[in-house]
């Protein structure tokens, strides 16, 4: 299957990785959650070339996970997360539990806190009927109503 084709793919893991799947658009992403705001500083800080990083954009822009707006100064244009976009946020926690657990011997280099009271934050898999933690060994998927509309 090509990639393009993934967008069509009746699976709700399947479709947002046509839009983040690819390293820059987290690397993107996470600076976004930092501050990062404007083409140059997302250029310098990255690495990254000019025109992956505008492709990027674009597709964030498109998705409307990024908003471009002029800066409150008026002088240059900003990328700013929409809602949407600080929805994103319990996925790059969760890939940075994982990274801190398996890829960190000599521990976290970052320590993400609660503003309020020190805590540490952490991504925890619930369930919303009874509140119990879960792993994937307690995760049965079943026929959902978006699958049942298309008749599948």
């Amino acid at each position: 299957m090509r990639y393009e084709e993934l967008a069509d793919e009746y699976c709700s893991i399947t479709r947002p990785l046509v839009v983040l799947g690819d390293r820059w658009t987290l690397l993107i992403l996470k600076q976004s959650f930092a501050g990062v705001r404007r083409f140059n500083a997302f250029q310098s800080v990255l690495g990254i070339s000019r025109s992956r990083l505008q492709n990027r954009l674009d597709r964030l822009v498109e998705h409307e996970i990024l908003v471009k707006q002029k800066s409150d100064e008026g002088a240059h244009e900003e990328y700013r997360l929409t809602d949407k976009g600080f929805d994103i946020y319990p996925i790059l926690m969760a890939l940075r539990d994982w990274g801190d657990a398996y890829m960190a011997p000599d521990g976290p280099p970052v320590l993400y806190q609660h503003r309020d009271c020190g805590g540490e934050a952490h991504v925890h898999l619930e369930c919303d009927s009874c509140s119990k933690p879960m792993t994937a060994r307690d995760v049965t998927p079943a026929v959902g109503p978006g699958l049942v509309a298309i008749g599948l």
